[in-house]
């Protein structure tokens, strides 16, 4: 769910994914690595990435943060987990039938959805993290989808990337409230400005600004011929 094609040797730790889900020593588990991870995405969907802590996670647990250690090697592993699990929300993808772009707008709707639920989402794209399977079934699902497409590998990845970028977007729009307006401004020194506020105003759009700027930007990034 990053908003960058997946890449090979991005981070120096072993992905979680290739490492067995607990360690072989110690007493039966009492919680499995699912637990964990459900456990972590409550906390954060409640009180931001930042309330994330082993130590927060095995509390909610009713066990010792130690004991977490058997399933997990640090918290990067942790927050690896979690942003491949809240990825799975993504299913299912949309059939590559019809229109591509269609197809595309609504995972790209169904990708801002996402973020709208878990708004400390956006702040796991800025780091390094281990790709999981349900990210690679995202890019896999996109890259079916626009099969039909005839653009390079890199211009697709390219505007996957984009996609998820103006989703995540939107998605903070939405969280953060009431965007920004000129209202009870002084605008009279900024002569363009007054321009553009006193026209009367213009018909609505058919569509809602977040398909227009997908439409335009996959139709663009996917371009043939770029004239």
């Amino acid at each position: 769910m990053s908003d960058a094609a997946p890449k090979s040797g991005h981070s120096q730790r072993e992905s979680i994914w290739r490492r067995p889900e607990r360690g072989t020593r110690g007493p039966t588990p009492a919680h499995s690595r699912d637990d964990i991870v459900a456990a972590a995405i409550a906390i954060a969907d409640a009180d931001g990435l930042a309330a994330v802590s082993m130590r927060a996670v095995a509390t909610r647990l009713e066990t010792g943060a130690a004991s977490l250690y058997r399933y997990l090697s640090s918290r990067d592993d942790l927050l690896d987990l979690m942003a491949d699990r809240v990825a799975a929300e993504l299913r299912p993808y949309p059939e590559p039938e019809g229109d591509w772009l269609d197809a595309m707008l609504r995972m790209a709707r169904a990708q801002r959805a996402v973020h709208e639920r878990h708004p400390w989402l956006s702040e796991l794209s800025q780091r390094a993290s281990a790709i999981g399977p349900e990210a690679l079934a995202f890019f896999d699902a996109c890259l079916r989808i626009m099969a039909p497409v005839p653009a390079t590998p890199v211009a697709k990845f390219e505007a996957i990337g984009v996609m998820n970028g103006i989703s995540i977007l939107f998605a903070r729009k939405r969280t953060a409230g009431e965007g920004f307006t000129f209202a009870g401004l002084d605008v009279g020194p900024y002569p363009h400005l007054v321009a553009a506020l006193t026209q009367p105003p213009a018909a609505p759009p058919a569509t809602d600004l977040f398909e227009r700027a997908q439409r335009s930007l996959l139709c663009g990034l996917l371009a043939t011929d770029p004239a």
